[in-house]
């Protein structure tokens, strides 16, 4: 999968019911290009079906990491687009101190934010990675 693919499949993620049209406009490439890489990734199993998505309730389970981020200042914006790429990635802050990002990303298992982090470390312009897993929330005003 290629950063386009994987844009494409935040997209469907966010709403699988939307248009081949609609999505290749909200990413600025043809229809023909969305209908063709959606039917391929689901040739090959990367899209291996579509669903309804519940409202979350306490009792959903979630895993979420935090995970800060070094980074090297030229290559800030750039890795920002690449992180909005990742649908696991639910907020990402601009931060003062030894980290330069600092992100919430959530998933069903451990072994999905195992891999996320990995792929987060081998962007290019990542320095350095620190992660923690978040145990429970103690207010959550959202």
């Amino acid at each position: 999968m290629d950063p386009l693919d994987r844009r494409i499949i935040a997209a469907l993620q966010h709403n699988a019911r939307a248009s081949t049209t609609h999505i290749a406009a909200t990413l600025g490439v043809a229809r023909t290009t969305v209908h063709e890489r959606i039917s391929r990734m689901e040739e090959r199993g990367v899209i291996v079906g579509y669903s309804v998505v519940l409202g979350e309730t306490d009792d959903t389970p979630r895993v979420q990491v935090i995970v800060l981020l070094e980074v090297q200042q030229k290559e800030t914006a750039r890795i920002i687009k690449r992180l909005d790429a990742f649908p696991e990635v639910k907020l990402c802050l601009s931060i003062n101190g030894d980290f330069d990002l600092l992100l919430s990303a959530e998933a069903p298992r451990i072994e999905d934010l195992d891999i996320l982090v990995d792929e987060l470390a081998r962007i290019p312009g990542v320095s350095r990675t620190n992660t923690s897993v978040v145990f429970g929330r103690r207010i959550d005003r959202n």
